[in-house]
């Protein structure tokens, strides 16, 4: 934040010399303004001199605003964590870090908060898409770049933010639809009738506005989506929901979920009523994210595949930022790798996973 600590240091010797100018008494000589240094044994004391070090030190910092959805699943705690590790001091970095618990008024006020700060940079990871436009238009104006990461937002100009770094939500939908299709064909079942049930993420919500849409996009004509519902991302929510499909159709072939942390808890619903799940269990059960828990389940037979969705989002943002700051330009849409785990290779796969 090098304007605002300029601004601080320069009012600060201002005020110096105005008290020294009004013939104020002091034990102290005043700022080096003048050309004769003063004598070491006048040396303020350190601890009154840290203040001042700490802001030239800050001064050569990028300040980061991080506007973050919450706490909800592993992939969110595995994507702050990110963000936490790579924006430290060592890398050149302070972050400034809020926590939205999942509502978009706090994000607002934390966007507004950062502004007010003179951050250099805000980084959001918006709860929905829509509803953005007044406040990224502030911080436009008060000439803070914008970094999306994670979830896009729905805006009438989108100069209002710099790039976006995520995930391919559509493709990841249709990759979990091509696996689906490929699974059934070995099972020989290609032909028969398969029920689904969806949970869908936060909606509204990038991620559950693209995976929804990329399977719908590849549903096979065998294929009957029998109910979808949000279980808001939540394994608790997830849980709830799947109990209520599970009371409602009997003859459940597929559960869609789409975070694992939902799948979490659709497993354990699907188990409390008596059923089985996974490769050798009565209901499929395909989930998105890949964090390891989802790894730990498909190795213990409850589930059958996990679709990527990267969440080590920070080293990218920062190059990004490395970017900006050397006066280069960004791409606006930035995927990061992702991959398709289906349960057969999740034990070779567990030990390279770190989140």
């Amino acid at each position: 934040m090098k304007r605002k600590v300029l601004s601080v240091l320069l009012s600060a010797a201002m005020a110096a010399t105005l008290m020294t100018g009004c013939g104020q008494a002091t034990s102290e000589p005043a700022p080096a303004a003048t050309e004769e240094a003063a004598p070491a044994e006048e040396a303020a004391p350190a601890e009154e001199a840290a203040p001042a070090e700490e802001a030239a030190a800050e001064g050569d910092l990028i300040v980061v605003g991080y506007a973050q959805v919450g706490a909800e699943s592993d992939w969110r705690t595995a994507n702050t964590e990110s963000f936490k590790t790579e924006f430290v001091e060592a890398n050149g970095y302070k972050l400034i870090f809020d926590d939205a618990q999942q509502k978009q008024e706090n994000q607002i006020k934390a966007i507004r908060s950062f502004i007010q700060q003179e951050v250099d940079y805000i980084v959001l990871a918006p709860v929905v898409e829509t509803g953005w436009d007044t406040v990224l238009q502030e911080a436009k104006e008060a000439g803070i770049p914008v970094i999306l990461s994670d979830r896009m937002v729905d805006v009438a100009d989108d100069s209002l933010y710099e790039c976006w770094v995520g995930g391919n939500f559509v493709k990841e939908g249709e990759d979990a639809a091509g696996w689906l299709s490929e699974y059934l064909t070995t099972q020989g079942r290609a032909d028969e009738a398969i029920n689904i049930v969806t949970l869908q993420g936060t909606i509204g919500a990038s991620a559950q506005v693209g995976r929804t849409e990329g399977f719908a996009s590849k549903m096979a004509d065998t294929w009957t989506m029998l109910d979808m519902q949000t279980g808001e991302f939540t394994q608790s929510k997830g849980q709830e929901v799947m109990e209520s499909f599970l009371k409602q159709y009997p003859d459940i072939d597929v559960v869609v979920a789409e975070n694992d942390n939902m799948a979490f808890g659709a497993i354990d619903a699907i188990k409390a009523a008596g059923k089985t799940c996974g490769p050798e269990g009565d209901v499929i059960v395909i989930s998105f994210d890949a964090v390891k828990a989802a790894f730990e389940s498909m190795i213990a037979g409850d589930m059958n595949v996990t679709v990527e969705c990267n969440p080590l989002h920070g080293p990218r943002v920062s190059e990004i930022i490395q970017t900006l700051e050397g006066g280069g330009t960004v791409d606006k849409v930035m995927y990061v790798d992702e991959g398709v785990f289906p349960a057969e290779t999740a034990a070779d796969i567990i030990g390279e996973r770190a989140y």
